[in-house]
């Protein structure tokens, strides 16, 4: 009884490593870094790219001409490669109400379900274009609303890599994959992924990722992986529930 029990929650246990803000213009010294150290440890990451980046904070790094190559060279390599929005430019106020109560500025949420239609078909169309392969999506600042989600199903994306949760779970018909801290944690159990902005790190902070990945790589797992994982048994369900409900709460103060 009690193997079994320690068998499920090794195989119930993991993170998936997802990076935000992959852009022509971003941080290339620390993305190669990263590139070897995931090739080392066999790594396979979810890299969160944006199509046509638009934002100012991001243009001020090098432009990396070979980009839309580098990316299909990461595809190779069988690293999942995922639509962070279309330009990543905020031009909405969601005061608190949009679905994950993040709050902040938005570039999808309080956009009519025809304009976040639109940007995210440009954007799959950047990537068909560049021969791509797109099943993924999270918005820049995790601000969604419903149009979000329609405009998302009706583009035949049916995977968010965002919510709270200790599992995947299904609702609104697309799967969710929980991203619940801002540093790199890995649970005793669930599934969860990470959040990192590699473009604002130190010298210091790859570092501290790196022994992350050396202490942890034998649960870090890939996308096709948590895919597997996606749960909505009641246990779960209530689980995620309470989780949704306590950091929703936090984040209101």
């Amino acid at each position: 009884m009690l193997n079994s029990l320690k068998k499920y929650i090794s195989e119930n246990t993991g993170i998936l490593i997802r990076l935000d803000d992959i852009a022509e213009n971003m941080n290339w010294t620390l993305m190669e870094k990263c590139e070897l150290l995931f090739d080392k440890y066999n790594i396979k990451p979810l890299l969160g790219v944006i199509s046509n980046n638009k934002d100012p904070s991001l243009l001020q790094y090098k432009k990396n001409n070979n980009f839309w190559e580098q990316v299909r060279n990461w595809k190779r390599k069988n690293w999942e490669i995922s639509m962070h929005g279309y330009t990543h430019v905020y031009d909405q106020e969601t005061n608190m109400k949009d679905f994950f109560n993040y709050g902040g500025r938005s570039e999808f949420y309080g956009h009519s379900y025809e304009e976040q239609f639109s940007r995210i078909k440009k954007s799959l169309l950047k990537f068909k274009e560049e021969n791509v392969e797109i099943r993924s999506f999270f918005a820049p600042n995790h601000t969604y609303d419903e149009n979000t989600f329609s405009a998302l199903k009706a583009n035949n994306i049916i995977n968010v890599i965002d919510g709270y949760g200790l599992m995947p779970f299904k609702k609104k018909n697309i799967n969710f994959f929980p991203q619940l801290f801002y540093k790199e944690i890995l649970l005793p159990f669930g599934i969860q992924s990470t959040q990192i902005h590699l473009n604002y790190w130190s010298e210091k902070d790859f570092l501290k990722f790196e022994n992350f990945v050396i202490k942890n790589s034998s649960k870090i797992i890939s996308f096709d992986q948590a895919v597997k994982k996606v749960n909505n048994k009641f246990f779960y369900k209530s689980i995620n529930w309470t989780i949704e409900k306590v950091l929703k709460l936090k984040r209101s103060f």
